[in-house]
């Protein structure tokens, strides 16, 4: 194994934390059957030497636990179709560095929207459920960000995740989820009438609506911890709840062929940054970042008189209704930050809004908007008054 050359991380990750794991075994009394760990260890032990041990003592002390929420229109392109070359494209040009920086100093944990592939998804497959194609999309973008991070000498390790959702809840009555691109008035009619699609206006246009309901727990949140337990800079990391995760309730009857307990999937699409709050939570992260494509929360935006908050308390935000109109979908953004940080059981609990290019300099509180449950005065202003135009990157008919 040790005279193995090959461009791919995965031999050097899988042999450190088979290392890892075998040390906290070790320490736990336990044995390393499972897997072939033990076996991979042993047998390439020359590349095990290589590498440094997932965190060091010292590191546990400086380094934070951070869940990164990344948008589905990271990937895409003014003026370009939705290809997996584009995409991919994309993603090595920007996710990809981002992330490494994040990563060599923080335990991450990534999850990733799904708006624009899942739309064209719909449009490609009508009669599959949005379960599926959650599902899908899942599938697909996850492949993606995996190429994008192997050039970087990263293993990604995505994960089909399932959401659990109250099948009664009220959103399932009035969808609010706009999902796909957006369409004339004359062409949303025909898609309403033709595949039955619920559509409203999103501005001068229209876009297709779907139910999202809350979620109310992630069923592979475990896997994450795993994969935690034995993270290095070169990975595993792992990239959970894509699209806000898989909808499913469990059976309380008998129903056709499905048993009584088992999982259903729902036809609904989860919010991401609801569902990575939720994830946040439950890994008792230090940190929450949700990536936009204008920076921080602005008052005023786009006017004469904008201005970026630098810091904020919750309170403040609540208050002030704070990204209630600000365009786009900024307004569930700022509550799925605000639910991490007072449900949070660390005190010292912070989530970010920011642009993905400065995701190190948010960790550092530097850029973008840092929100706590308290903060001196209430809100701090940077010292800057032009508000960002859309970036010319970026493609304006997904959210």
């Amino acid at each position: 194994c040790s005279g193995s050359s090959s461009p791919f991380p995965g031999r050097a990750m899988l042999t450190a934390a088979a290392s890892a794991a075998a040390a906290a075994a070790g320490r736990r009394g336990g044995r390393l059957r499972s897997f072939g760990l033990r076996a991979v260890a042993r047998g390439c032990s020359g590349d095990a030497a290589e590498e440094s041990s997932p965190q060091s003592s010292g590191d546990l002390q400086t380094k934070q636990r951070i869940v990164v929420a990344v948008g589905g229109n990271a990937l895409i392109r003014r003026g370009e179709r939705l290809t997996i070359e584009n995409q991919l494209r994309a993603a090595r040009a920007d996710a990809a560095p981002a992330l490494l920086k994040l990563l060599k100093d923080n335990e991450l944990v990534v999850t990733h929207g799904n708006g624009p592939q899942v739309g064209e998804l719909a449009l490609e497959r009508s009669a599959a459920t949005f379960d599926v194609l959650g599902a899908e999309s899942q599938g697909q973008i996850g492949y993606i960000f995996s190429q994008a991070m192997a050039g970087v000498g990263v293993v990604a390790a995505p994960i089909v995740t399932q959401v659990m959702v109250d099948p009664a809840d009220p959103a399932f009555k009035e969808p609010t989820k706009f999902v796909g691109p957006v369409y004339g008035a004359k062409e949303a009619q025909a898609l309403s009438d033709s595949l039955g699609w619920n559509l409203k206006a999103d501005g001068e246009y229209f876009r297709r609506v779907v139910a999202s309901p809350t979620p109310l727990k992630i069923l592979q949140v475990d896997a994450v911890r795993a994969l935690l337990a034995v993270q290095t800079p070169k990975g595993p990391l792992p990239m959970i709840c894509g699209g806000g995760g898989v909808p499913v309730a469990r059976m309380g009857n008998d129903f056709a062929n499905i048993q009584a307990g088992a999982f259903e999937g729902l036809e609904a699409v989860i919010d991401k940054d609801r569902c990575g709050a939720l994830l946040a939570v439950e890994l008792e992260a230090d940190g929450y970042i949700i990536l936009t494509d204008g920076g921080g929360i602005w008052e005023n935006f786009g006017k004469p008189n904008a201005r970026e908050m630098k810091a904020v308390s919750t309170k403040y935000l609540r208050d002030t209704k704070a990204g209630a109109k600000f365009p786009g979908s900024m307004k569930p953004k700022v509550e799925a930050a605000i639910d991490f940080v007072e449900n949070s059981p660390k005190p010292g609990a912070w989530a970010a809004l920011g642009d993905l290019k400065d995701a190190s300099q948010i960790v550092l509180h530097q850029e973008g908007t840092i929100i706590k449950k308290e903060h001196d005065g209430d809100v701090e202003w940077y010292d800057r008054t032009e508000a960002p135009s859309v970036k010319l990157g970026r493609a304006p008919r997904y959210p």
